[in-house]
């Protein structure tokens, strides 16, 4: 946990997809990191990470990509963005470039926003924040899986959520759970462009799923599965609605 008080310099890393249709995610990552006294600078070269041409197998045409992500952040005391994917690429897989120390510095020191509120900054509270709703948690795979953010039951362990945890600290809040948690929503990135009808069936199958659990919201840290299933429920004509945690926590109401 950080010092009471401590004033960390955190570069923030926005998606591009957030960048071009969520921004207004972004906007409250950015505000609920200053909330806690972080400095934070948003570096304005920045890009792609590089993940999606990592995963189609052109890593090496990632290397610019990733370059410019070392240049960008490097120097920082913490990245933070809202995704679990983009981070999960840049601290596993970002190699095709050279592992000098600040690379290796940049990638360890890049975190999703869920596991940096929750593990560096220790917060458990969020006095601003009210959400008088039912809300229905989806855990992406590369966030859950990968970043272990929340214990999964594909492995017998003490059950833990880290998202759980910052989401109870909100008023007003009630918690849907469906009756498979843990199942991929059929997001996965390039996947879902090129295996399209399981993609849209494996998301079909996880709002319905939600909705029969009362949840009003989905919410997750994963907008780009938000995305998906947002699609998904909106062709479905689902009464469900989908929001970023970082908008939760940060005092949204709608």
């Amino acid at each position: 946990m950080t010092r009471p008080g401590a004033k960390l310099k955190v570069g923030l890393f926005v998606p591009c997809y957030v960048d071009a249709f969520f921004p207004e995610v972004a906007i409250a990552t950015l505000e609920l990191l200053e909330r806690f006294g972080c400095d934070v600078h948003y570096p304005l070269e920045q890009t792609c990470c590089g993940q999606p041409m990592s995963n189609s197998g052109c890593e090496v045409d990632a290397a610019e990509a990733e370059a410019l992500f070392v240049r960008n952040f490097a120097g920082f005391d913490h990245i933070v963005g809202p995704t679990g994917s983009c981070v999960h690429h840049v601290r596993e897989h970002f190699t095709a470039i050279e592992q000098t120390p600040v690379v290796t510095e940049v990638r360890m020191r890049t975190f999703e926003l869920v596991e940096f509120l929750h593990d560096v900054l220790g917060a458990r509270e969020f006095p601003w924040a009210e959400f008088p709703h039912t809300v229905g948690l989806h855990n992406g795979c590369s966030t859950l899986r990968k970043l272990g953010t929340a214990s999964y039951s594909e492995i017998v362990m003490p059950a833990f959520s880290k998202p759980l945890a910052l989401l109870s600290g909100v008023k007003g809040i009630t918690f849907a759970t469906p009756e498979r948690p843990d199942e991929c929503c059929g997001f996965g990135g390039t996947f879902s462009v090129y295996e399209e009808p399981v993609s849209v069936r494996m998301g079909q199958d996880k709002v319905r799923d939600h909705q029969r659990a009362g949840a009003e919201y989905i919410v997750s840290a994963d907008m780009s599965c938000l995305m998906h299933q947002k699609g998904c429920s909106e062709r479905l004509e689902l009464p469900v609605k989908f929001i970023h945690i970082a908008q939760i926590l940060n005092g949204a109401r709608e």
